[in-house]
């Protein structure tokens, strides 16, 4: 006796599309991958007419309002962080999301010594 076959139906059938779909066939970003801990924005600039969004770069979009980190964002919208990469970097090249600045990591900052050496020697003038 055969086993019934399983109906999934919503949620549970998982996406309709594909990802290569939704990336219009590539497979890795034009530019270098963003980190995945790179802080994105939106800038505010509005897309127009020119530029033809998809309803996941929509989402993205949105989502960048606020800072955000490709990580959280792949999380957020419940895509592949590959996708979500690609797609961030699509919207970067049109200048409608930025990467803001990394804190400098310590080898870049001055040295403690030399700083307290010159506070000192500030207080004594």
């Amino acid at each position: 006796m055969d086993a019934p076959r399983e109906r999934w139906i919503g949620q549970d059938a998982g996406p309709i599309v594909r990802p290569y779909a939704m990336t219009r066939g590539r497979t890795s970003p034009r530019g270098a991958p963003l980190d995945l801990v790179a802080i994105l924005v939106a800038t505010g600039i509005e897309p127009g007419e020119r530029i033809r969004l998809t309803r996941e770069q929509r989402l993205l979009l949105r989502l960048c309002r606020r800072p955000s980190t490709p990580a959280d964002l792949a999380s957020d919208a419940d895509l592949p962080l590959r996708v979500v990469q690609i797609l961030l970097d699509d919207l970067c090249r049109h200048g409608l999301i930025e990467r803001q600045p990394q804190p400098a990591t310590a080898a870049e900052r001055p040295d403690a010594r030399i700083l307290m050496r010159v506070l000192d020697e500030l207080r004594r003038i």
